[in-house]
């Protein structure tokens, strides 16, 4: 059998761009949104109500107020209580003051304005989604290892996957079980759907179901990892998928988002001091909703998405031409 044309150094690199681009955007907002209105004057609130959608969560994207504006001088950055050292002018006149201070909590500003209209709070979005996010990255991460490995060596590849879907079922399951996170999580979710309408019976039962799935999807992964081990062993086709899956997660994170978008537009609680038809909520571009313009846009993360979908079908193609060859040969 002669050598393949292709050797496998293209194909780790590319590979490798990949999954350090994979692993930085997880750590790095991959979406933003933000609402503006003429009750948040553009000095005071420069970026509007913004807030970066993660993997994990959903975090404040507004910032301290810059030095010289008008919010900087009306405004208090950091709530004064016992534990704070109140301020000395004469020993403490060096001292930045605002050093430590935090600026507004857009998150929660967002979720109040929504409540007017019957929206659930952010947080109550992804409930499944967002804790496992770290698991399915592992789980990715491996797959993207599994690849490199050349084709002449199909007995290591499959070493590195059992061993590494080992590492990341065994993290899983001690984290969600063992450590109690998954519990904690269930707790928190209906402390935060409950936090404006309080229907105790309702969302308690939702808690469960959102229990019930995240047990389903803690087992769907680990049957994944045994399907991907099976496939790759009997097939060397199948090994395309080792990169063909991770590089399509700039497109899952927008079909997620866009769904939970439609979910909290259509699902509006009774209850809200307004009532407004349901809405399909921007997902890319600017909107209007009441007196509110809204705007939702990609941030850094899904640049470095959009790298991984380019360097992981690239490394796909080599790899493709590189199984060809050897059929050939």
């Amino acid at each position: 059998m002669q050598s393949p044309k292709i050797t496998n150094g293209p194909i780790v690199l590319l590979t490798s761009v990949g999954l350090i681009a994979m692993l930085a955007a997880y750590f790095l907002p991959i979406w933003w949104v933000a609402l503006t209105a003429p009750n948040y004057p553009k000095d005071a609130f420069p970026q509007g109500i913004r807030i970066h959608f993660h993997f994990d969560g959903v975090y404040n994207g507004c910032s301290v107020a810059g030095s010289g504006s008008k919010r900087q001088n009306e405004v208090i950055q950091q709530d004064l209580d016992e534990k704070v050292e109140r301020y000395n002018p004469i020993i403490d006149a060096a001292k930045d003051v605002n050093k430590g201070a935090e600026g507004l909590d857009c998150v929660h500003e967002m979720n109040t304005i929504n409540h007017y209209v019957g929206m659930f709070p952010i947080s109550t979005g992804a409930p499944v989604e967002k804790p496992l996010a770290k698991f399915f990255f592992g789980f990715f991460a491996v797959m993207l290892l599994g690849f490199m490995v050349p084709e002449s060596a199909r007995k290591l590849r499959l070493g590195v996957l059992v061993a590494g879907f080992a590492g990341v079922a065994g993290w899983m399951l001690v984290d969600q079980y063992v450590l109690g996170h998954l519990d904690a999580h269930v707790s928190s979710y209906v402390r935060d759907a409950t936090a404006y309408f309080n229907e105790p019976a309702k969302i308690q039962h939702w808690g469960e179901v959102v229990r019930t799935v995240s047990h389903g999807a803690i087992a769907g992964l680990i049957l994944a990892m045994v399907v991907v081990v099976i496939g790759t062993a009997r097939s060397r086709r199948f090994s395309l998928l080792l990169a063909g899956v991770p590089a399509l997660l700039p497109f899952f994170f927008v079909v997620t988002y866009s769904a939970w978008l439609w979910f909290f537009g259509h699902n509006l609680h009774p209850w809200g001091a307004f009532t407004v038809k349901p809405f399909m909520p921007t997902v890319f571009g600017e909107g209007k909703v009441a007196q509110f313009s809204t705007y939702s846009y990609p941030y850094w993360g899904f640049g470095l998405l959009l790298v991984v979908f380019a360097s992981l079908m690239l490394a796909l193609l080599l790899r493709r031409k590189q199984l060809r060859e050897l059929a050939a040969g």
